[in-house]
């Protein structure tokens, strides 16, 4: 992805601009799925051929069935969303973790500063060290693994539902921890050094200086984190992020060692190793050290094969399979200018997995006009939100465009899951081998719109709210661009359907 501002999706574009009225619901829902409530309910839904199917072929005698378009009519303006609704959605769980770990360390700054509090000013590496380290493991992707696993183990179905959400949220959200700790230590590094300055007598100038240099390298790393950065600069936040990030624990490491090795007292260098490993901010740096390097140990430069079903999207395939709701990320190199992407798999026994990718920026368009034999991958795959899945008996997955490359994993390999996915020219945009895994696995749960066929988008709440209802489902997940993410979390949340979405403020 360049460096330069994002453009919309090509595959997505269209599908989520204006809402208009829905003719009919292209449904493939079995009677043997549902119970007989819900087969009431679909009953008076009509069912159509769905635009997507698996080795079809254009030159043969049989027609096409035809879809009535919808006759063209003004988009019906959205009715004005309650502030109430809208403010619930803005201060989700993130900024709640955010707000709280912030305030917590403020107020122990605060003591500390005013001498209510004198541990701090005695030991304040470790409350730098201690949020700079938690800010790094609830990002590292073996720390939130096991996290995933741990609650999808013991809590999946039998736990209340409001249960199961909050973990859920609480998972989808660690980033507010994660940004909350790491501004918290970049808060308790700048008293550190302010306290060096005011006794300044008492320190040696190269300490003084490490604090400086360790600051204005943490500040860049957290800036460049920003999600207006993070969102429209890729580029420029990875390179910022990454190796300021990584030139920080190196100044951080100079600095704790300069620190503990250098007595006030007698002011001379004390280069002792034992005083040195028995202080604790050494062993917090031990840990950051691993976490930072241990998931870029696990990667390798795999074998991948890529299919170019249209200009607008790359189908990259690999070998052996996975569990659902795992992304990957994938470069042309080893160490610069990863991006992350859903997998798609029909399960760990699967012969392949696969990645959808959208053009939209340098690096995916590379994968078109240049497409590589052999791709950097970390073998440490993260997980999503879609992995808790497994916590619901039913659910809804909505997603738009290359968005099914997120979603599809989840319905593959459960019977449970239904999949609403929304697009234009789907079969022609992203090709056979997408398409197949759609019609041979999710026959009788799933409806595809196709925008173009059909003349325009859904009205996307009423298709939620009436398949929410006719397939029982539990919780809806959703992966859209900006503008569909948040038409369809306000209409869930004013529905009072719970609702997952995609998160831009991580």
């Amino acid at each position: 992805m360049s460096s330069s501002t994002r453009t919309p999706d090509e595959a997505e574009k269209g599908t989520l601009e204006h809402v208009s009225s829905m003719a009919t619901l292209d449904t493939m829902i079995s009677a043997t799925s549902v119970n007989d409530v819900a087969h009431k309910e679909l009953e008076r839904l009509p069912s159509d051929t769905s635009t997507l199917q698996a080795g079809r072929n254009p030159d043969s005698g049989s027609k096409e069935p035809e879809i009535s378009k919808p006759a063209p009519s003004k988009p019906s303006p959205r009715p004005k969303v309650n502030k109430c609704i809208t403010f619930q959605l803005w201060f989700n769980t993130y900024r709640k973790f955010y707000t709280l770990t912030v305030i917590l360390n403020v107020i122990g700054l605060v003591l500390a500063a005013t001498d209510f509090w004198n541990y701090p000013r005695h030991y304040t590496s470790a409350f730098i060290l201690g949020n700079l380290q938690t800010a790094l493991l609830v990002r590292n992707e073996l720390f939130g693994r096991f996290l995933y696993l741990f609650v999808n183990t013991l809590f999946a179905k039998w736990t209340p539902l409001a249960f199961r959400l909050a973990c859920t949220s609480i998972l989808q959200h660690l980033g507010g921890i994660h940004s909350g700790c790491a501004t918290s230590g970049f808060m308790w590094l700048i008293f550190r050094v302010v306290i060096n300055f005011v006794n300044h007598k008492n320190n040696h100038d190269a300490v003084l200086a490490m604090g400086v240099v360790t600051n204005l390298a943490i500040a860049i790393s957290i800036l460049s984190a920003f999600p207006w950065v993070r969102n429209t600069h890729h580029n420029v936040f990875e390179r910022h992020h990454r190796f300021i990030g990584w030139l920080g624990l190196i100044c951080t490491w100079v600095f704790i060692v300069l620190g503990d090795t250098y007595d006030l007292d007698t002011h001379t260098w004390n280069p002792n190793g034992i005083h040195l490993i028995k202080q604790q901010d050494f062993w917090f740096a031990i840990m950051m050290t691993f976490l930072i390097l241990w998931p870029w140990l696990t990667i390798r430069s795999v074998k991948v094969d890529i299919e170019i079903p249209s200009p607008k999207v790359a189908v990259l395939r690999f070998e052996r399979g996975m569990q659902q709701g795992l992304l990957a990320r994938i470069s042309r190199s080893s160490i610069m200018e990863y991006h992350a992407f859903g997998i798609i798999s029909e399960g760990v026994d699967a012969k392949y997995h696969y990645l959808i990718c959208g053009v939209q920026g340098d690096f995916t368009k590379g994968l078109i006009q240049n497409p590589p034999s052999h791709i950097w991958t970390r073998q440490l795959k993260f997980a999503g939100v879609s992995n808790t899945s497994t916590l619901y008996k039913r659910g809804i997955r909505v997603c738009t465009g290359t968005g099914l490359g997120a979603a599809l994993s989840t319905c593959l390999q459960s019977p449970n899951w239904y999949l609403i996915w929304i697009g234009s020219d789907q079969e022609k945009t992203f090709g056979p081998t997408i398409a197949g895994l759609i019609h041979d696995n999710l026959e009788g749960r799933v409806t595809l719109w196709d925008s173009k066929q059909r003349g325009g988008r859904p009205d996307t709440m009423k298709l939620i709210k009436e398949v929410y209802t006719s397939w029982n489902a539990e919780v809806v997940f959703i992966t859209s661009n900006w503008i569909g993410n948040k038409e369809m979390m306000e209409g869930c949340k004013e529905a009072g359907i719970p609702a997952f979405g995609t998160l831009w403020d991580f």
